[in-house]
């Protein structure tokens, strides 16, 4: 059954877990809290995800406390205090008091046990998540002033920020993480200190960089959190391709540079999310990642013309190999450089649409290059209007919503996500009279090629097509 602790605001519970566990860890006479991030969220009226716990006892009392109690435990994270417990649904992380630090050298955190709650957390990142509840009294500990920071909206760290982020420069980029996820304001000495020692991000793993980083972009507030990094020189360690963009006019020198541009398409590409029910489920990282990269080609596209403009020819091109190695470096799976890179690349396929219109064949090219991509794809376009003309916002949308209208229509004549050829490779080589091989192959594309520019044939012109091209072929 849920439980709420008295003196905290509705809508947010713990699991009645909570209060056994701290019963059974006190009848072996050791010490449990609950800490951090859920005792946080208590505060803001939410319930947490997950359930972290910190204890004087060792890693061996703390299975030793569980044992007949928990439904299974698992230590993989012995070697960092952390012993891992499952009790009917609940997943719970109990971690023995500690301190961390970093080598200079090394990419590793030193762990070392520590002795009692207020040491363990003065070791925390921040004071808004260096709270703890005492089990089973649910007695709040806060020596450093988190519910005070919490309601002024404001971050800082228990220790010096120096000593903090000295301890794990990850924090740093987490800072810029609950400027997005909670809308935090900075305080000015963590600011300064990030300033100064962004270059210490270089020792941290890229998993654990790209797993703030996700978490950033998919937060509340993004472009805060973008902001941040940017301003503290993170960002030349991260992302160097963004802060490149605010040295960048665009090609037609309006009020915003492509910096700004950038953060306001990944704004309204996240406005233009769905529900869980719609296609493109919110928070979506692979949207909105993609809104804050597409234009990371332009610094290096940039042209300056006779009559005094600018240009960016084939910037998404561009673009989207600086993403690809950009996410490659920061060790994201295949599926997701190859959604962002994509949607990256087709950024602009649309422009020149409104004026000039497009055949049914280029309509087809369009929906299958984008793929499984589409309802992003149309999401990111959308959001690549930052004008303030709003003739050329308004003919713009309207160009869009006719181009979505023809997919419409194409989709339900001739089932667009499945494009094929009008003939399978078996098909061809019976009517070629010819082995597999690579004259298949080059068949298999004319006709899909022959598919795009003239839609759907009956099977006794595809085969006549077919024949055609091949007698031209000898």
């Amino acid at each position: 059954m849920p439980y709420l602790p008295a003196g905290f605001p509705d809508g947010a519970w713990l699991p009645d877990v909570v209060v056994d566990l701290g019963e059974q860890f006190a009848s072996h006479s050791h010490e449990l809290s609950l800490v951090g991030g859920p005792v946080r969220d208590l505060f803001l009226g939410r319930t947490s995800p997950d359930l972290d716990f910190t204890t004087d006892a060792t890693p061996d009392q703390i299975i030793a406390a569980v044992s007949g109690w928990a439904d299974a435990h698992w230590d993989i994270g012995r070697d960092f205090g952390t012993i891992g417990i499952r009790k009917g649904d609940a997943t719970i992380e109990v971690t023995t008091y500690r301190a961390e630090a970093y080598d200079p050298a090394s990419r590793k955190p030193q762990v070392q046990f520590g002795d009692s709650l207020a040491e363990d957390l003065v070791r925390r990142d921040f004071t808004v998540n260096a709270m703890a509840l005492r089990l089973p009294s649910f007695e709040l500990v806060d020596p450093h002033g988190g519910v005070k920071d919490l309601v002024a909206q404001r971050l800082r760290t228990p220790s010096t920020p120096e000593e903090s982020f000295s301890d794990d420069p990850l924090r740093m980029m987490r800072a810029a993480r609950f400027a997005s996820q909670l809308g935090l304001d900075v305080d000015e000495g963590v600011r300064d200190a990030m300033t100064a020692m962004a270059s210490r991000l270089e020792i941290v793993s890229a998993e654990r960089v790209r797993e703030e980083l996700v978490k950033l972009i998919c937060g509340a507030h993004p472009r805060a959190g973008v902001d941040l990094m940017v301003d503290t020189g993170l960002a030349d360690v991260v992302l160097p391709e963004v802060p490149a963009l605010k040295r960048t006019d665009d090609e037609h020198r309006r009020h915003k540079d492509v910096y700004q541009h950038s953060l306001q398409v990944m704004e309204q590409a996240a406005e233009l999310e769905t529900d869980d029910d719609g296609p493109v489920p919110g928070p979506d990282f692979v949207l909105r990642f993609a809104a804050l990269m597409h234009d990371v080609g332009k610094p290096r596209t940039r042209r300056f013309e006779p009559g005094g403009g600018v240009s960016f020819r084939h910037h998404d091109v561009v673009g989207a190999k600086l993403t690809r190695k950009r996410m490659q470096e920061l060790r994201f799976d295949k599926d997701s450089i190859k959604a962002v890179t994509r949607l990256v690349e087709l950024h602009m396929r649309f422009y020149g649409y409104g004026d000039a219109g497009w055949s049914d064949s280029a309509v087809r090219r369009y929906v299958t290059d984008a793929g499984d991509q589409l309802e992003r794809l149309h999401r990111l376009t959308r959001s690549d209007v930052t004008t303030r003309n709003r003739k050329k916002a308004d003919r713009l949308a309207h160009a869009y919503d006719d181009l979505e209208d023809r997919i419409s229509v194409l989709a339900e004549q001739e089932e667009l996500a499945r494009i094929r050829p009008h003939l399978n490779g078996e098909q061809i080589m019976e009517i070629l009279g010819i082995p597999p091989g690579p004259e298949v192959g080059q068949a298999y594309r004319f006709l899909l090629e022959h598919r795009m520019e003239h839609g759907p044939v009956e099977p006794a012109t595809a085969e006549k097509v077919l024949r055609d091209w091949w007698s031209a072929q000898e």
